[in-house]
């Protein structure tokens, strides 16, 4: 007796660990079972040998034995073919706590269900309170993306079940990557996930082991339509009975490490809240969106389990849109899959989508959504193009979503003011033109009163003024009068030039003419219609004094 009170493995905390451990492994895939116990073990051969010893008696018995609280292998008759009014067709899926069968009811009514029970010979007192508490979660939610309970109850020897919702679909990511669903298609399936999360929480229920296998998506009158499953870790923040005794166990470890939150990663934190499916619905965007999970996994089978729950606690993932710009190869079949290139959409997913996924993943609760309500709230606001709640404001950014939510609105504003403002300008330099005009009517007017104005006309000869002599008085006025607008003094010196042609005076009108040609070849180039009309005139000129090679140098 002595011997075995000094030997550790018999005490109680000993077989305690070995049923954690046995229980995570059983959770496992048959392959993945001696990598993780080879893990868990960390180093203790003894311990190893033992677990290794109890799966293979498990393997033996037909997967319907558990280590009890004495710590020893009970072997039990097989499930029964029938439970009352359910016949068991085939297992669906086995885990740790339980098995799940698909059963065809023959009455009241016909139809085939997911029938849930205790493996046989598991009656561990926690185990079945938490197969307890899974049915009475389940009973209490009634939302389109929760599988319904249609009955409860026990078998003959007392093993407790619940029959439910059969659901013949998918996981959420493996529908969407055959679909090849876009982003946006994504984000609206899951949108109905985070409604059903959120049902959950207002009846206090908390999942806590959500991920894409335990979400299925089935198609209702063509439209895919997600199914929450598998509340088997969920957990009560109230009572749902009065005087039940809440299932809690405090220091153990319970979730998938892939998709668990850092406070279910660390055993002593004890308040778990609605805030941990939070997080695990930011790895499930995370991974709908990219085709990664936030922390390599693959690497975590190399890892021991401390290490891995280190990792989740204290380490931050790349944000998705750098993850998939690292992701070589796999990152362009996860785009393929998504129908888009992977530098088109590493782009798409730059900006409210990182901001949004990565406020689900923060590790301070404190930080992240308190909902998943909140969390579909944003995503709404990003499929609406409106500012994100998870991204830090700028007027600039505002203005940009209120641009993209308001395309049309925004085009046809704009066109609208550049309208107005073009017209404005138009008359704007219309009525510039007018005055320009006016003003030089004006000048116009003024000169030509100064060219007839005689200060004593008694002086002239018969009181009479020949035109040479007003053409003489214009010609030396005019650039006194007219000098600061140049094409209006151009215009009026090719005229006086003309006038000078006309008279037979060409040595009068040459000069007039060639200030026009250089006034007009300043102000509107050498190609401009006035130019060429001064220049034609005043090779004319120079023509009619006999200087032909000379006027034929100018037309050129």
């Amino acid at each position: 007796m002595s011997a075995q009170k000094n030997d550790p493995v018999a005490t109680p905390e000993h077989w305690a660990k070995v049923k954690d451990i046995l229980g995570a492994a059983l959770e496992c895939e048959p392959s993945q079972r001696p990598e993780f116990v080879e893990q868990a073990c960390s180093g203790d051969v003894r311990l190893r040998a033992e677990i290794e010893s109890l799966l293979a008696a498990h393997n033996d018995a037909g997967g319907f034995s558990e280590i009890a609280w004495t710590g020893g292998i009970e072997e039990t008759p097989p499930t029964p073919k029938t439970i009352g009014p359910y016949r068991l067709d085939r297992e669906l899926g086995v885990g740790g706590m339980g098995q799940v069968w698909l059963a065809e009811q023959t009455e009241p009514v016909h139809r085939w269900l997911a029938l849930k029970l205790i493996r046989g010979g598991l009656y561990d007192t926690s185990v079945i309170q938490r197969f307890q508490a899974e049915r009475q979660s389940l009973a209490l939610m009634n939302h389109p993306a929760i599988a319904k309970v249609f009955d409860a109850g026990a078998t003959a020897e007392g093993q407790p079940f619940f029959a439910m919702e059969y659901v013949d679909g998918q996981p959420l990511n493996q529908y969407c990557d055959e679909k090849k669903l876009g982003i946006r298609e994504r984000i609206k399936l899951f949108l109905q996930v985070c409604d059903g999360v959120q049902h959950a929480h207002q009846k206090a229920i908390i999942h806590r082991d959500l991920k894409p296998s335990n979400i299925l998506l089935t198609e209702v009158d063509g439209k895919p339509t997600p199914r929450i499953i598998d509340f088997g870790l969920a957990k009560a923040v109230a009572s749902p009975v009065p005087g039940q005794t809440l299932l809690t166990q405090l220091g153990a470890v319970m979730g998938t490490p892939g998709y668990m939150s850092p406070e279910q990663a660390d055993p002593s934190v004890e308040d778990i809240d609605t805030r941990t499916d939070v997080y695990s619905l930011g790895v499930i965007l995370y991974e709908l969106l990219t085709g990664f999970l936030p922390f390599d996994t693959q690497r975590w089978k190399k890892q021991r389990i401390d290490e891995v729950l280190r990792e989740l606690r204290e380490s931050d993932p790349l944000r998705p849109s750098t993850r998939l710009s690292s992701g070589g190869k796999e990152s362009a079949f996860s785009a393929e899959a998504r129908g888009i290139e992977a530098g088109q959409l590493s782009r798409q997913l730059r900006g409210d989508l990182d901001w949004i996924t990565m406020k689900a993943l923060e590790k301070d609760r404190e930080r992240r959504y308190g909902s998943a309500s909140d969390l579909a709230a944003d995503l709404e606001r990003y499929l609406e193009n409106r500012p994100v709640h998870a991204r830090p404001v700028s007027h600039a950014y505002r203005l940009r979503k209120y641009i993209r939510r308001n395309r049309v609105a925004v085009v046809v504003t704009t066109a609208t003011f550049a309208l107005l403002a073009a017209f404005a300008v138009m008359q704007s330099i219309q009525l510039r033109r007018i005055t320009r005009e006016r003003d030089r009517a004006d000048r116009v007017t003024q000169f030509m009163i100064g060219i007839f104005k005689v200060s004593n006309p008694s002086e002239a000869r018969g009181n009479s003024i020949t035109a040479r002599e007003l053409l003489d008085k214009a010609s030396v006025d005019i650039n006194s009068q007219l000098g600061k607008d140049s094409i209006l003094k151009a215009k009026m010196l090719m005229s006086m030039g003309k006038v000078y042609q006309t008279l037979g005076l060409y040595s009068r009108a040459e000069p007039l003419l060639r200030q026009s040609v250089d006034l007009y070849r300043s102000e509107e180039g050498a190609e401009h219609l006035d130019t060429l009309d001064a220049t034609s005139e005043l090779a004319h000129c120079i023509e009619e004094e006999s200087r032909y090679r000379e006027a034929e140098q100018i037309d050129l």
